[in-house]
């Protein structure tokens, strides 16, 4: 078993439910999308450079939804916040399916898929 698969595994409900959701619509809307297992933790990366991950930050009730080139998408995308004050990620908390827009995130998938193709490098800041 890939260790991917058995982060998600590994998950308590409801995060489990809500990270292979968000797993299965980020896979079939980029195809092009490699996932990693980085930092202990999945990472979707287009042509080696990150683009997504998925976390459960520790003392927080949802699963972090982070997009690194997600300060120049917040505008676009009010659902984006800055959680824990960083520079550059902005997300999406999820306490629940329900929690999720997929027509908006299908969206916010495509033009951050674009963006990080016109950027040489995903981190910028």
């Amino acid at each position: 078993m890939k260790p991917v698969d058995e982060y998600f595994i590994n998950q308590k409900e409801p995060y489990q439910s809500i990270m292979l959701y968000v797993r299965s619509v980020i896979l079939n809307t980029l195809p092009e999308v490699e996932e990693r297992y980085s930092y202990k933790i999945p990472f979707y990366n287009i042509a080696k450079k990150p683009i997504i991950y998925l976390n459960i930050l520790k003392g927080k009730k949802y699963v972090d939804v982070a997009f690194i080139q997600g300060i120049l998408l917040e505008k676009e995308f009010p659902i984006l916040k800055n959680d824990n004050n960083r520079k550059q990620v902005r997300s999406i908390q999820l306490k629940t399916l329900e929690d999720l827009d997929q027509e908006n995130f299908v969206k916010l998938l495509h033009t951050a898929s674009d963006l990080l193709s016109k950027n040489e490098k995903a981190w910028f800041i």
